[in-house]
């Protein structure tokens, strides 16, 4: 098709070229970016936890490769210095993508979880039906690589910081790219599940104007309530696990600063968000015989906890709490479909 080999020419040509976020960072001014303001909880003189997301290296990000794999999907290559290595992220393109070749689209980050056996920016194509649910919405859907156990954070590294850097790679490096290379204007949600949804929120509240909306499936968004687990998650997956965010006391501060429950106050009034989980006992999704999923039974008090604080800090929350339930995709795909017309109201 004519458009399409002109979009994969004009990615091509792009690939060789470095990177030019201040245009885009202008566009969607970061927190701060214009003025001082106090720091985050968990921040120090010496080195704010924020500062490696915004001004890391960004400027540096090359795309290097940009294959198109479906009629909608994009898979992009990006080297990160953030990364220390190539990142990825998958791109469901609006329909009509190559037939307006001037018009800018929002975008819909969609994070995935932990711990995945495959390439965690494929997982969602891989295990939902989400071509055939997103496509009618007049954005692009970007899926980005978070790492195993990433966690959705610039790595703490005793106090060193470095490679990994997920924040700086998803929010200094990714999103400029988007805006250059595949015409992303400055509007967007996110939407994640487990890990995902930590992220989801976590990035809403650090970055409280770069998204207009947010949701969790089954999300991980009290992380304070129980440290073990996180650093259990990390162990599981070969890491150590104080890199990411040091002790939980004697850390506790960054522990809090990118705990999505204890970032509630950073949301403004009003602001848009889905929660949704089950409470571990076999649900109407799951198969005969499956056993009770403690997992999601952890999470669910979370997410009850998480909400009550959210509505009475004046925060608008569509809360699907929805009892039986285990964590598991079909309850990620159907949630994703309940909360894409609040996740897309402020896009247009």
């Amino acid at each position: 098709m004519p458009n399409r080999r002109r979009t994969l020419a004009a990615l091509t040509a792009l690939a060789a070229a470095p990177l030019l976020p201040a245009p885009a960072q202008a566009r969607s001014p970061e927190p701060g970016a214009s003025k001082a303001r106090s720091p985050e909880p968990g921040a120090s003189k010496a080195r704010s936890p924020e500062a490696p997301a915004g001004r890391g290296t960004p400027a540096r990000a090359r795309l290097v490769a940009a294959e198109r794999v479906g009629e909608r999907v994009l898979d992009l290559t990006v080297d990160s210095p953030a990364l220390g290595r190539e990142g990825h992220a998958r791109v469901l393109l609006p329909t009509g993508y190559d037939r307006r070749p001037h018009h800018r689209w929002p975008v819909l980050y969609l994070l995935h979880g932990c711990c995945d056996p495959g390439p965690g920016w494929e997982a969602w194509t891989r295990n939902t039906d989400v071509e055939a649910i997103t496509a009618a919405t007049p954005a692009l859907i970007v899926s980005p690589e978070g790492g195993p156990a990433g966690f959705y954070s610039n790595w703490w590294n005793g106090g060193h910081y470095g490679p990994p850097a997920w924040e700086t790679f998803h929010l200094a490096e990714l999103r400029p790219l988007l805006e250059r290379a595949l015409r992303a204007n400055g509007r967007r949600a996110i939407a994640g599940l487990s890990m995902g949804g930590f992220g989801a929120l976590s990035y809403a509240a650090r970055h409280p104007r770069l998204f207009r909306a947010a949701a969790s499936f089954s999300g991980v968004i009290h992380t304070t309530l129980d440290p073990a687990g996180i650093q259990a998650i990390l162990t599981g997956q070969g890491a150590d696990p104080t890199a990411l965010w040091g002790d939980p006391t004697a850390q506790s501060t960054l522990w809090d600063a990118h705990n999505p429950y204890a970032l509630i106050p950073r949301l403004p009034r009003g602001y848009p968000l889905y929660l949704a989980c089950g409470n571990g006992t076999p649900g109407p999704l799951d198969p005969p015989g499956r056993p009770e999923d403690a997992l999601e039974r952890g999470l669910g008090e979370m997410a009850e906890r998480y909400v009550r604080r959210a509505r009475a800090h004046g925060l608008a929350v569509t809360a699907h709490l929805y009892g039986p339930g285990t964590h598991t995709w079909p309850y990620w795909e159907r949630e994703l479909t309940h909360a894409l017309p609040l996740l897309t109201a402020g896009l247009s």
